[in-house]
């Protein structure tokens, strides 16, 4: 049966946000405060949607987000509106050549059929949060329930956000595969999302965006940093004009509940759909509610963290609450089973299963300098001003991390540790891109988060602020701050929010332009990524001897966080499905779907999973047509392409028993041209996961090995 009880709604259906007032103490245990409760008809009087924000598909194609009558003072419904044009299109392409529109899109329906009304889909959204006042704080939790949902024919999908967006996170993926399909879709923030604290303002984000002082919000704040009024103080004198965010300081190492997160958001999606299509008084005599685990296809789903954090929560669910998982490029995190090996094409694998904070300080250290070797890289024009990529090739071969005598030397060396550390040779022109756009702001928040450190810690010297033209820490700008729950990602840079090197030689300042102390070079701030890699090691970097003292207690902290997070990978015997592109250079397919998938193998008798590895596909599909970084789009196909057949088939599978396509390889055709100008994509660029590959593209598991074809 549904956990807990049910609460009776007094149902206020209007176009304003309703407070679902529950009677007495029927309701879920976790949920915490008021659920707010929103219609959306999406007619000619009313545009707004649950899928599009009243944008509709051509909407979401206009690169300029919607804007605010009042900047300074955003309403929730602008707010939640641009949180939806910014989370589709990070991760969608939305470009008619990348094949928005044709092959993926709120107007591409189920079959290929089109859909009217420019993909705008009517419902109800509700929001709430979850929390056990413990572990986990004020988790955002939402359900989308399309109109067209049957409650004869229930389903559900689990939508936890990717990476560490906000609630809205999933909305583009996940979400409208499930509203598309008549399914209610479960979101979660999963313990991050846009929660940042002004500290010198001392104002937080409420639930829907909009903004108020940390006294006045108390808890129905979406983070506050935890800290004292005189601590605070003295924080903001030392380091004036700073930002804590969720995930990097709440202090709670949030992966470690993902799982549970994402099956409170189902348990969620059971609580309001039974309060919507039956309420308590008119249930059974038996008290089972209409809409149960019994009747009711529940797929777990999501990209990046948001499909490690469905995996993970197949692996805790041991009470039927998720039927099946469908998954892409997802963040999961494994100890090395030292049975497995892992053979692409003859060539054993020596190099996998890494944490994420492991291989991504070792990515922080050497990719602006490997970026080099790959003068043809998209965006490498990002990272070589000022020389800083050359200078950091510089600072790792004056501390011995790095043979050659010249420039050209030192790069080739630089992608070989990449290579040698288990990086493919198609992630070879994406490293300049990756580091410019992405790494170091996850090395900095997941040292953060994995060793539960305080936002007064600074730890290896880092700190969060804006800054002006030179790298300067200013205060933020007031409109920035207000939009920041639309704008931000979660993670610095975000919504103006960028990533101070306090430590840098004469004074804060932005990390990309400061100068290490130890080199007096910008190089990138060696120094700081030298600090952070040895947290994941507890040795010190250019000489490997063990760290003592403070630096020692905290890269304990830092590997112990670590270990709460990493899985098991047995899935209960649920019918699952990877999919992750080959190129995929953020999370490299050698740390994450290889090895857990082999893991399974060897640890789950009968195991129902499949992996379907896509060559030239990686991590960001809003990279391919970015005018930014041509390149990506003559060089790279979609992986959401690849994701919503995995979820038509895992739906195939759990609702009429169709068979699973066998793991295997899938050999895409790049579309070619000119960087920047690549032809329109076709069909044939993106052949079908096949039912019946080639006998040369099958993904095999034999005797304790991996093979994964060329």
């Amino acid at each position: 049966m549904v956990v807990g009880s049910r609460a009776l709604f007094l149902l206020a259906f209007t176009l304003v946000a309703t407070e679902l007032q529950a009677i007495e103490d029927q309701r879920p245990p976790f949920l915490r405060g008021p659920v707010l409760h929103h219609s959306y008809p999406a007619d000619a009087d009313n545009p707004d949607d649950l899928l599009t924000g009243g944008l509709g598909a051509s909407g979401l194609q206009i690169a300029v987000p919607p804007g605010f009558t009042d900047p300074l003072n955003p309403t929730a419904s602008e707010l939640r509106r641009r949180a939806i044009h910014q989370n589709y299109r990070a991760l969608v392409d939305v470009a008619a050549n990348g094949g928005y529109g044709t092959l993926y899109g709120p107007t591409v329906g189920p079959g290929g059929t089109t859909l009217p009304n420019d993909g705008r889909i009517a419902g109800d959204e509700y929001l709430g949060y979850a929390s056990d006042g413990r572990s986990r704080e004020n988790v955002t939790v939402m359900v989308q329930v399309p109109a067209t949902f049957d409650p004869r024919r229930p389903c559900i999908v689990a939508a936890p956000s990717s990476g560490s967006r906000g609630v809205y996170g999933a909305i583009g993926t996940a979400g409208e595969w499930g509203l598309k399909h008549g399914c209610a879709v479960a979101y979660t923030d999963k313990g991050t999302g846009n929660g940042a604290h002004d500290l010198q303002n001392d104002t937080v984000n409420l639930i829907r965006g909009t903004r108020a002082s940390a006294a006045e919000a108390a808890q129905r704040s979406n983070f506050t940093a935890a800290l004292s009024r005189d601590e605070l103080a003295a924080f903001n004198a030392a380091t004036p004009d700073r930002f804590a965010f969720k995930h990097a300081h709440s202090r709670r190492n949030p992966e470690r509940e993902w799982g549970e997160d994402v099956l409170d958001a189902v348990r969620f999606a059971f609580f309001i759909l039974n309060e919507k299509y039956e309420p308590r008084h008119q249930r059974r005599k038996d008290g089972r509610p209409a809409i149960n685990r019994a009747n009711t296809i529940v797929i777990a789903s999501s990209v990046s963290n948001g499909g490690g954090a469905s995996l993970a929560a197949a692996e805790r669910d041991r009470e039927g609450w998720i039927d099946g998982v469908a998954v892409s490029e997802p963040n999961v995190q494994l100890a090395r089973d030292r049975r497995l090996r892992i053979v692409r094409g003859g060539q054993e694998i020596e190099d996998f299963a890494r944490p994420l904070y492991d291989y991504f300080t070792i990515a922080n250290l050497y990719q602006p300098c490997a970026a080099l070797a790959q003068p043809a890289s998209p965006g490498l024009g990002l990272i070589t001003s000022l020389d800083r990529a050359a200078n950091r090739c510089a600072a790792l071969h004056m501390n011995r991390l790095l043979d050659g005598i010249t420039l050209d030397e030192q790069a080739a060396a630089a992608l070989a540790a990449l290579r040698a550390a288990g990086w493919e040779a198609e992630s070879n022109l994406l490293h300049a891109s990756h580091y410019a756009l992405a790494v170091p702001a996850v090395a900095v928040t997941y040292a953060n988060a994995y060793g539960r450190f305080s936002v007064t810690d600074n730890i290896c010297g880092f700190s969060f602020g804006a800054t002006d033209a030179a790298g300067t820490p200013v205060p933020a700008a007031p409109a920035n701050v207000a939009k920041i729950f639309a704008d931000g990602n979660g993670i610095p840079p975000t919504g103006g929010i960028n990533i101070i090197n306090n430590q840098s030689a004469g004074g804060p300042r932005l990390d990309a332009l400061s100068v290490s102390d130890s080199t007096r070079l910008a190089d990138f701030n060696f120094d700081g990524a030298l600090c952070l890699r040895a947290l994941a090691t507890a040795k010190a970097p250019t000489t490997n001897a063990p760290l003592d003292g403070d630096d020692r207690r905290d890269a304990v902290r830092v590997r112990n966080g670590i270990e709460h997070v990493l899985r098991d990978a047995d899935l209960n015997g649920k019918p699952a499905i990877i999919v992750h592109g080959r190129s995929d250079t953020l999370i490299p397919v050698n740390h994450t779907s290889r090895p857990y998938y082999g893991t399974n193998k060897l640890r789950e008798a009968g195991s129902r999973l499949r992996y379907y590895e896509v060559t030239n596909a990686q991590h960001f599909d809003a990279f391919i047509d970015n005018p930014v970084l041509p390149g990506y789009d003559s060089a790279l196909v979609p992986l959401h392409y690849y994701f919503l057949q995995a979820m038509d088939m895992m739906y195939a599978h759990l609702k009429n028993g169709a068979p699973l396509a066998p793991s295997q390889v899938v050999h895409t055709v790049p579309r070619g041209g000119t960087p920047g100008a690549a032809p329109p994509i076709t069909a044939a660029n993106v052949p079908p996961i096949s039912s019946t590959p080639p006998a040369g593209d099958l993904i095999l598991f034999r005797g304790g090995t991996l093979q994964i074809p060329d």
